[in-house]
């Protein structure tokens, strides 16, 4: 890569740290983001076994606020926010008016007409210019892009609470998941929410970018006796494959719908109405042709993104996301399939790169911690 494409690369606040401690650089979504510091392998197994620390500070947080607050973020979020207390989050998707996912996002609830949403990295500009747009029919409401006021850091691993809790008076036992709270973490202000995008439990850390790079080096400092590792981009999306947690750009996007990327527990069907709603009340009522499925290799392979899923010789279908997991030691994947092979022990036809391996569909998530 050139000096210039570098240099046109956004950086995080962590971003000297990470270089300072070889952390190998790769773009990505517009990012300098580090892929690896001492394997991913390694990393995958120190977030399984003990807890690992990610920079996350290149995701979205878009904000929506005002007397219709609630009414805005119902229209725009399939997902039924009026459940959520202050101090809750949710999962759910943005949606087009097909039912199909302009992006993933997570939803918090910070005050009674307040919302925070956190999305994708590679999604934000184009995210906010939607918000922006169909909040504007919901009434006395306003939406602001406040990414640059976050930084966000994940401590993920069985051991993060114990890291966590000496650096901060927040008790951490007393935040349950997809909950947060609001304290100091290494005397810097912060939200903690306890989510992850690993599988495992764990924190994610909003803090002012400034405090960042003091924020990192405490956690790292207290997770010493563990063995806490910084851990880089590889290992976040085996993780996240083991656990079945869907890839905005992978496993869903502008053609796949919520229906079809098996979230439908992510709708709020007592909603009246939201962006997507009437396509998907169809779609639940006659079924989907197609379906995400997961699945582990039979034969020798590594399925990977774009490989085609075939019977008779003919593709019918598409690997969306696929590895060799570190712990589980399987090659397992992901692909929308025609909805007769769904069935769980179901074998198919998998085309890596000219040969035809076999694999089984298997019940996800791959991976669910005890």
């Amino acid at each position: 890569m050139s000096d210039t494409a570098t240099a046109e690369l956004r950086k995080t606040p962590l971003n000297a740290r990470h270089r300072s401690s070889n952390g190998r650089m790769v773009p990505f979504a517009g990012w300098d983001m580090p892929v690896e510091y001492g394997g991913i392998v390694a990393e995958h197994l120190a977030v399984r076994t003990r807890a690992g620390l990610f920079d996350v500070s290149h995701m979205g947080e878009i904000e929506v606020a005002g007397k219709d607050a609630l009414a805005a973020v119902q229209r725009i979020s399939c997902n039924d926010a009026s459940q959520l207390q202050v101090g809750q989050a949710q999962y759910s998707g943005l949606l087009t008016p097909e039912g199909t996912f302009l992006d993933d996002m997570i939803v918090y609830r910070m005050a009674p007409n307040h919302f925070m949403l956190v999305v994708n990295a590679s999604n934000v500009a184009k995210d906010f210019g939607w918000i922006s747009d169909q909040v504007k029919v919901a009434g006395d409401v306003a939406a602001i892009d406040s990414s640059s006021r976050y930084a966000l850091i994940a401590i993920q691993g069985p051991a993060s609470r114990d890291v966590l809790q000496p650096l901060t008076g927040a008790d951490l036992s007393e935040i349950r998941p997809y909950w947060f709270s609001y304290g100091e973490v290494a005397n810097a202000r912060a939200t903690i929410s306890r989510t992850g995008y690993t599988g495992e439990d764990g924190f994610e850390i909003f803090v002012p970018p400034n405090m960042a790079d003091k924020v990192w080096m405490a956690l790292l400092e207290s997770g010493r006796s563990a063995d806490v590792v910084p851990v880089g981009l590889g290992a976040r999306d085996t993780l996240r494959l083991e656990a079945s947690m869907r890839l905005y750009g992978n496993d869903i996007d502008e053609t796949t719908s919520v229906l079809e990327a098996g979230l439908g527990w992510t709708v709020g069907w007592a909603k009246d109405s939201f962006i997507g709603h009437e396509r998907l009340r169809e779609q639940k009522a006659h079924g989907v042709t197609r379906k995400l499925i997961g699945f582990e290799m039979i034969e020798r392979g590594i399925a990977r993104h774009g490989h085609q899923v075939v019977r008779g010789g003919k593709p019918v279908g598409v690997v969306t996301s696929g590895t060799q997991t570190p712990f589980l030691k399987k090659s397992i994947g992901m692909a929308y399939v025609p909805i007769d092979l769904v069935v769980p022990g179901t074998e198919i036809d998998i085309d890596i790169r000219g040969r035809v391996a076999k694999a089984r569909v298997v019940p996800m998530p791959f991976y669910k911690r005890t």
